[in-house]
């Protein structure tokens, strides 16, 4: 048995514990939550820490199968420069399965107990088999054109049952509004009824995607045609934006993570309020990939106002420097400084776990829970505020 204190415990359901006391198996069971108040006086068996504890982080999205794309794509270069160089490089002869284990570590050495991983293949299999990480593999799929729906979901079916057979928890998801014809929307929806798994899709990430459904124009239309080689005469834009043009996609029941959503205006969070449950719905930040690809953030601030369930995702480190849910609520409270570290912490914590249908296990320090116990230090205890020194240590 462990009892570990420190100057403040962040349970992720409750208020934070000021020189709380967490007692937990050596196992990481959490047993239970001591609160001495104010003052804290030396016990014996008590582990101190100067800084705060909080459960194990949960990034809600990332590309494990991008790891080996490490600074090989530069900053600022905007959504179809990335476009292009992901098309280019990620088929680039590389040990890839090395570059997903030194990423899986260096993840789980940071603090995250918990990853919505996107795949395109089975690759990650085996890094994820071995990993003290538990992972949900979201089996993306592309196809555009009409033609292509069959293969490419066929395709997604055969890496979605090598998951399962290896009891991964693994779901198909389309990639994006853009990148997936309707025949393909429709069988991954009705696979999605059918296995009732979680449901992710990348959403309104750029302005290019709003302009392919306004007008059917811009990269996104010319990165099919010229890159790609593909008839776009298919597509019909709807006049209005992505999210609005395919949410009679996402099926209600299933759970539903939006990814990166730096373009969602009120608009677009009224029309999903019409169609579905905002109670199943979450919202994945990705702050700092955001700012690696396009120098922008999403409107933080009108998620907070309609009161949306957010969660923090790093995306790959094809369009980030480091796969670290520390360094995303930094750049959260740097350019959001209203945002209180509590508020933060539960979208790092429970929220993503709940999105991950993790939160009997994961997210929070709570009785028979297993969630992992981090170590915050670099903490300005007067405003309450990470400062740039900020650094996190897995305890267990």
């Amino acid at each position: 048995m462990r009892k570990i204190a420190a100057t403040y415990v962040f349970p992720g359901t409750t208020s934070p514990i000021k020189n709380g006391i967490l007692v937990c198996d050596d196992d990481g069971t959490i047993i239970e939550i001591l609160d001495r108040g104010d003052s804290f006086r030396e016990e014996a068996g008590v582990e101190f820490y100067s800084g705060i504890l909080t459960p194990g982080f949960v990034n809600a999205h990332c590309h494990l199968e991008f790891s080996h794309l490490h600074n090989k794509i530069e900053k600022h270069i905007g959504f179809s420069g990335f476009l292009e160089k992901i098309n280019q490089l990620r088929d680039e002869p590389a040990d890839k399965e090395k570059a997903m284990q030194i990423a899986d570590r260096k993840m789980w050495a940071a603090g995250i107990a918990a990853v919505g991983d996107v795949s395109n293949s089975d690759l990650s299999l085996s890094v994820k088999q071995k990993s003290k990480i538990t992972y949900h593999t979201f089996v993306e799929v592309f196809g555009f054109h009409p033609t292509r729906a069959e293969r490419a979901f066929n395709k997604a079916v055969e890496v979605f049952e090598s998951f399962e057979k290896a009891n991964l928890s693994a779901s198909i998801v389309p990639h994006s509004a853009y990148s997936v014809s309707h025949e393909l929307f429709g069988r991954v929806q009705n696979h999605a009824k059918e296995k009732g798994g979680l449901f992710s899709i990348h959403n309104q990430e750029s302005k290019a995607e709003t302009e392919f459904f306004l007008s059917g124009q811009g990269y996104i239309s010319r990165h099919f045609s010229d890159n790609l080689k593909l008839e776009t005469q298919h597509f019909i834009p709807s006049g209005k934006s992505s999210l609005q043009s395919i949410l009679n996609y996402l099926p209600k029941e299933n759970q539903l993570l939006l990814v990166h959503n730096t373009q969602t205006r009120r608009e677009d969070i009224e029309a999903l309020k019409r169609y579905r449950s905002l109670a199943n719905t979450y919202f994945v930040l990705c702050p700092n990939s955001n700012l690696y690809i396009e120098n922008e953030l999403p409107s933080v601030e009108l998620l907070l106002e309609e009161k949306l369930q957010i969660c923090l995702g790093t995306d790959s480190l094809a369009s980030n420097t480091e796969l670290s849910i520390l360094q995303e609520m930094l750049t959260i409270q740097e350019n959001f400084p209203t945002i209180s570290l509590e508020e933060l912490l539960s979208w790092a914590c429970i929220n993503g776990a709940k999105a991950l249908n993790l939160p009997t296990t994961l997210g929070s320090f709570e009785k028979g829970k297993k969630p992992g116990v981090n170590l915050i230090t670099g903490i300005d205890f007067k405003t309450m505020k990470l400062t740039p020194k900020a650094k996190v240590k897995r305890l267990i």
